[in-house]
């Protein structure tokens, strides 16, 4: 994912996915409460990779983590189609996560 403040580009990765916002790994440090775009690709396990998703959002954090930093944005409110494309974009990583964590047939089975 990167984020785009101004004329700058922060590359960055995140496991942390939702409707309302997302959690990344960035090097660069980007200051609480400002504006900026968040340009979403997904990458597939052959190397290939989605066209981007860009979002409109706001920083509500970011601290020092390891030798980079974490950052917490919000999303700003989304149009119909960009709330589509990241819906689509949640279903698709919703079913990855199904597929790869096999449910138990019962309660008991779990606890085997």
């Amino acid at each position: 994912m990167t984020f785009f403040v101004g004329s700058a580009r922060h590359e960055g990765r995140t496991k942390n996915l939702s409707r309302g916002g997302l959690c990344a790994d960035l090097a660069d440090s980007i200051p609480a409460g400002i504006d900026v775009d968040v340009g979403i690709i997904l990458m597939f396990a052959d190397d290939t990779q989605s066209e981007q998703l860009k979002l409109p959002a706001r920083v509500a954090w970011c601290t020092p983590l390891d030798n980079g930093f974490q950052v917490g944005i919000a999303f700003r409110p989304l149009g119909a189609q960009h709330a589509q494309y990241l819906d689509v974009l949640l279903r698709y990583l919703d079913d990855r996560k199904a597929e790869k964590s096999p449910r138990a047939a019962n309660v008991d089975d779990r606890f085997k």
